[in-house]
């Protein structure tokens, strides 16, 4: 049976409906009363009802702010207008307010249980919908898992965002190019009293008959969560996505009677960024605690270091490089460079100390791969203090195993020299190896 609060400023209608109609041939069970817009607010926050049964004029809270106010706290709570015949247009200003249906006085008490058991075959439809198997759309599911789980897309590539456009597209998640979508990532799971998860496929169409009254989604299962692919404009996320989510997690504990839990991505420029925003959300849904639903945004948990990384990733990469192949100079040019702009930037105490940690952790394998020394292996443990103490360790290290690598290289030069003497056709070859010899040892 479904629950109802009847809201009228006229306390003679208000009592009549509720001691004159049939509840329970009706489908629904009476939960509270109001006679203004904040108390009927607050019982729908308290009580949690299925139905809202309203006038349209109210004291303090108008009827259409009423409906505004319960979507925000309660969104899977529907809502029913009594209202005088002059007030339609007004009325129309709710539609977006989940108004499911509406009434003219003077009303019949006969007709007002018709109209209630219509409205009780309605919500039925929902909740039936709510848990239904949808016909799954493969192409989109394929177009989203490897931008979802691959790392591969870089991240000041226009061309590639193009491309990632025109693939959404042409996959029917997108209309047109002409928009200015953003995008997020939800990662879903829901599990039952005893804290078993149970997220079934067919929960993806649950999420997309919620999410469809609120932006343009995507929802598919995987491993054992829901993940749904979200493309609005920045307004309407800010506007709309905790309502989204706040029904999301209301219907499935009225209607599976299971907790839900969701972890909610930053929201991202491009499409091209949904990599970031899956792990992102997946993070956030590692905060929800068992046992109780939740919403977890991870803007809300966690810095965005998603730059960082990227940069990290670059500095490592450069580094490497300039060890096993650039000269002393560039190296060491590199290092003072990227010291410079660190400590240009907020933070820069923070970053410096993750960026020589990140590049450490590069440098060891480096090592380990040229040296078993372990009084230099020794020396790593010594990255702390002061970052200006650390940096300059840092980049000794750095030289010093550059230098190592440089060794081996004119070690294996000598080598192919002795080999090459050995055969009569090595002439040409013993020259070039001598004069690489030379030349290195002047770098």
């Amino acid at each position: 049976m479904y629950t109802i609060v009847v809201a009228d400023d006229e306390e003679e209608l208000r009592r009549a409906i509720i001691r004159k109609i049939d509840w329970e041939s009706t489908g629904f069970r009476v939960v509270g009363e109001a006679e203004n817009g904040i108390e009927a607010l607050e019982l729908v926050e308290r009580m949690e009802p299925d139905l809202l049964l309203t006038d349209i004029r109210m004291p303090f809270v108008s009827g259409i702010e009423l409906a505004r106010q319960v979507r925000e706290v309660r969104p899977t709570t529907q809502i029913a207008f009594l209202s005088g015949f002059d007030e339609f247009s007004y009325a129309q200003q709710a539609i977006q307010y989940n108004i499911i249906s509406y009434m003219l006085k003077p009303i019949t008490m006969a007709d007002l249980t018709e109209e209630l058991k219509k409205i009780k075959l309605k919500i039925d439809g929902i909740f039936a919908e709510f848990d239904t198997r949808k016909n799954d759309n493969p192409n989109l599911q394929q177009f989203f898992l490897p931008l979802l789980l691959d790392d591969y897309v870089n991240f000041d590539s226009g061309e590639r965002e193009e491309k990632l456009i025109e693939q959404a597209i042409a996959n029917g998640f997108l209309k047109d190019r002409n928009n200015s979508f953003e995008y997020a990532v939800l990662a879903i799971s829901v599990e039952d009293r005893d804290g078993q998860n149970c997220t079934r496929p067919e929960l993806a169409h649950s999420a997309d008959m919620i999410l469809q009254k609120y932006m343009k989604h995507y929802s598919f299962a995987m491993d054992g969560r829901i993940i749904t692919i979200l493309a609005a404009t920045r307004t309407t996320f800010e506007k709309y996505l905790h309502i989204a989510v706040g029904e999301m997690v209301q219907s499935t504990e009225r209607i599976l009677n299971m907790h839900c839990h969701i972890g909610v991505s930053r929201i991202r420029e491009r499409l091209g960024e949904c990599h970031e925003a899956y792990h992102g959300a997946m993070s956030a849904l590692g905060y929800c605690k068992p046992g109780e639903s939740g919403i977890h945004y991870i803007a809300d948990e966690e810095r965005d270091n998603s730059m960082d990384m990227e940069m990290a990733s670059e500095y490592v990469v450069q580094m490497e490089n300039l060890i096993r192949s650039g000269s002393r100079t560039e190296l060491e040019q590199y290092l003072k460079t990227v010291f410079e702009k660190l400590e240009s930037e907020q933070d820069a105490q923070l970053k410096c100390k993750f960026m020589i940690f990140t590049m450490s952790s590069a440098l060891i394998r480096i090592a380990y791969t040229v040296t078993d020394d372990s009084a230099l292996f020794q020396r790593f443990a010594m990255l702390e203090g002061p970052v200006r103490e650390v940096k300059d360790r840092f980049t000794s290290l750095c030289l010093e195993v550059w230098e190592l690598i440089n060794a081996g290289k004119k070690k294996a030069a000598r080598s192919c020299v002795r080999r090459q003497c050995r055969s009569s056709k090595g002439i040409m070859v013993i020259r070039r190896c001598l004069w690489w010899v030379s030349a290195t040892t002047f770098m």
